[in-house]
């Protein structure tokens, strides 16, 4: 790949702005070249405050521009699918948001495309990456607490301000997003935990909408398999009254515990061993993400654990809890 590695974003919404947008000006031998909205006074807003050479509403003559190298889709997952195969199409490295699509079929249909052109294709599941869960990986890969038994997931939150005024939010949209926050969220925790205890092969799930709030599911519930034969258990309820966000991973000998969204710190509880740590996310979250995908695509001897085959293993996953479930048989 040339040097310095031309991106361009699509979408440079508010995900763009700190978390990701950033990183890409950060990370040695990329360069942020261009950046496209269709918001025309937003975009230029956006390109100024960031130093962004050049900027466009015309997100096809970006994704085929000679002078751009890889693209970095960061609109909401009902659009990936389609700027994802024209990125494939033009030839072109490209990182979508999480998550890849809004369903296991359009993810197929992305990997598909990247695949056929063999073109490198990454996803923003970017907590594989990050250092907090990185210890987490080391204390499993050491068997810190023994052989693995199971790992269960809670995260509850209360229904938001803009929820409860049915302001218009893509997240609750159900063409947008069918698994409203679930989708959003849920999708960080189920990619991380097929990294750190490898891919899932039977999982059941229940989903509904118990507010009534807003068109997308709000409640949800699951159970899976890994394959090595870990189980696994998660509830995911957007209409609660307090957050929490609680993981336990039990093992023969101890327990981990950790959060996946909160600023909490890495447990460690295992007999004759105990530690915590708090170790914190850099400023620009995606920045870890970011360098890991410099370092696959110019030259060094690395596969960067965020790719796309990995997050349409997520899709299949969400697929299977969101799938609606005959009733029972009357009888």
């Amino acid at each position: 790949m040339p040097t310095p590695l031309n991106w361009a974003i699509i979408g440079c919404g508010d995900v763009t702005e700190v978390k990701s947008g950033p990183a890409y000006q950060q990370t040695p031998g990329f360069r942020l070249a261009a950046v496209m909205r269709r918001d025309a006074e937003k975009l230029q807003d956006y390109a100024t405050r960031h130093g962004v050479p050049r900027y466009t509403t015309d997100a096809e003559a970006l994704i085929n521009d000679p002078a751009i190298d890889a693209v970095y889709i960061a609109t909401p997952p009902d659009s990936h699918k389609y700027y994802a195969l024209k990125v494939a199409a033009a030839g072109k490295p490209c990182c979508i948001e999480k998550p890849l699509a809004p369903s296991y079929a359009e993810s197929l249909a992305i990997c598909t495309a990247f695949r056929e052109q063999d073109v490198p294709l990454f996803v923003a599941y970017y907590r594989r990456t990050l250092p907090r869960f990185q210890r987490v990986k080391q204390w499993l890969d050491e068997q810190a607490i023994g052989p693995v038994r199971h790992v269960n997931w809670l995260l509850h939150k209360p229904p938001s301000a803009v929820d409860l005024s049915g302001a218009d939010n893509w997240r609750t949209d159900p063409q947008v997003a069918p698994g409203g926050y679930f989708d959003d969220l849920a999708s960080h925790g189920l990619d991380l935990f097929t990294f750190l205890l490898g891919n899932i092969k039977r999982v059941h799930g229940v989903s509904l909408n118990q507010q009534g709030l807003y068109g997308a599911k709000d409640a949800f519930a699951a159970s899976w398999l890994h394959h090595d034969g870990i189980t696994g258990a998660g509830s995911w309820n957007f209409g609660c009254d307090r957050s929490v966000d609680r993981v336990e991973v039990y093992g023969r000998t101890g327990v981990i515990r950790f959060s996946v969204f909160t600023d909490a710190p890495v447990v460690l509880d295992a007999y004759g061993r105990q530690e915590e740590e708090h170790i914190p996310h850099p400023a620009t979250v995606q920045l870890p993400h970011v360098r890991a995908m410099a370092r696959q695509l110019l030259g060094q001897d690395y596969t960067h654990p965020a790719s796309g085959v990995a997050a349409l293993h997520t899709s299949w996953v969400m697929d299977q809890i969101l799938a609606p479930v005959a009733p029972p048989p009357t009888t």
